[in-house]
C-alpha cells in the first residue's frame, strides 16, 4: 500500500506477518480506552453545569416533626411547611427560582432506583424543593440553612458538592486508569516495532552488507524497513479502528437502552469521531519513526 519498490524481501519475513495482528489488537483497545475517556470528560462536564448554582431542599414528612410537647399542630401540616419554605426561599437574594416537587415527580425519580409500582398511596415522603441560583450569587448556605430551620424545623439544604466531588473523583480515577492503558498499548506498539525491525535486520543481515559494499547509504536501507512498518501501521490500524467503532456503536446501542440516571450517554460527537479516526495515522506514522530510527541506529554501528 505504502511501499515503494523494496531490495529487502521484508514482507515475508515471519516476523511482519503478525506485526499488523498485534497493531489490530493495540489501536482497538487504544481507541476504547481513549472513547472512555472522551465519554467521562464529556460527561463529568454535564453534570458540573447541570449542579452549578443550584441547591436541593429537603424538609422531612410532617409525621416525623411533631411540636415538642408531641403533638401536632396545624402549622405542621406537610402543605404549610412547603409554602413557609417557598416563602423563605422566594424573599432570599440571589434566588432566581424555586419550586417544589409534585409527588409523582418524586416517585419518578424513585423509580431508576425502586423500581415501577413498588410504592403506595401510604408510604410517607419528604417534600423535595428545587432552588436554582442566580450565577455569582454569592448566597451564604449557612445563613439560609439557618433561616430555614427556624422558619420551617427539621429542613436541610443539599449543594451536592459532597456527592459531586466523590462522582468528580471516581471519574478521573477512571480516566487515569484510561490514559494508563493508551500509554501502554503505545510503548507496545513501540517495542514491538523495535522486536520486528530487529529481527529483520538479523534475517537480512548478509543482503544489507552487500548493499552496503554497493554504496546504499543508511537512510536508503532505513527507507525499506520504515515503509514496510507505515504499511503494516495502516492496515493493522484501519481494521483495529473499524472493530473498535463497530464496538463503541453497539455500546451505544444498548445504552440508550437501558434506564440509568447516573449512567453516560456513549455518543459520541463528531469531533471526537474525527480526533478517534485519526489514531490508526498516527500508529503507523509512530511505527515508521520507530523502525527507522531502529533501523539507523543499529546501521551506524556496522564497521
Amino acid at each position: 500500500m505504502f511501499r515503494p519498490r523494496s531490495d529487502l524481501p521484508l514482507e515475508h519475513d515471519a516476523a511482519n506477518r503478525f506485526l499488523p495482528w498485534l497493531i489490530v489488537l493495540i489501536v482497538y483497545l487504544a481507541a476504547l480506552a481513549l472513547a472512555g475517556l472522551m465519554v467521562l470528560s464529556t460527561a463529568a462536564s454535564g453534570w458540573g453545569r447541570g449542579l452549578t448554582d443550584t441547591l436541593t431542599v429537603q424538609i422531612p414528612p410532617a409525621a416525623s416533626m411533631a411540636s415538642k410537647d408531641g403533638v401536632s399542630d396545624a402549622n405542621s401540616a406537610p402543605e404549610a411547611r412547603v409554602d413557609r419554605a417557598l416563602e423563605v426561599l422566594r424573599a432570599t437574594p440571589g434566588v432566581a427560582q424555586a419550586k417544589a416537587l409534585s409527588r409523582e415527580e418524586l416517585l419518578a425519580l424513585l423509580e431508576p432506583w425502586l423500581g415501577s409500582g413498588q410504592f403506595t398511596e401510604e408510604l410517607s415522603l419528604p417534600a423535595l424543593i428545587d432552588v436554582k441560583l442566580k450565577a455569582h450569587s454569592g448566597v451564604s448556605l449557612e445563613g439560609l440553612a439557618a433561616t430555614l430551620d427556624a422558619a420551617v424545623p427539621g429542613a436541610t439544604i443539599d449543594d451536592h458538592k459532597r456527592w459531586f466531588g466523590r462522582l468528580i473523583l471516581l471519574v478521573r480515577s477512571v480516566e487515569l486508569i484510561a490514559g494508563g492503558i493508551v500509554l501502554l498499548v503505545s510503548l507496545a506498539a513501540i517495542a514491538t516495532v523495535i522486536f520486528v525491525t530487529r529481527t529483520g535486520l538479523a534475517i537480512h543481515h548478509d543482503v544489507i552488507e552487500l548493499l552496503h559494499v554497493m554504496g546504499a547509504h543508511d537512510a536508503y536501507i532505513a527507507r525499506q524497513f520504515q515503509f514496510q512498518a507505515l504499511d503494516m501501521g495502516v492496515r493493522g490500524g484501519a481494521i483495529g479502528f473499524a472493530l473498535a467503532a463497530s464496538t463503541l456503536l453497539a455500546l451505544g446501542y444498548l445504552s440508550a437502552r437501558i434506564e440509568a440516571m447516573l449512567l453516560p450517554s456513549l455518543e459520541l460527537s463528531v469531533y471526537q469521531w474525527l480526533a478517534l479516526s485519526s489514531l490508526p495515522f498516527v500508529v503507523a506514522l509512530i511505527s515508521m519513526i520507530t523502525a527507522r530510527v531502529t533501523v539507523l541506529r543499529a546501521l551506524a554501528k556496522l564497521p
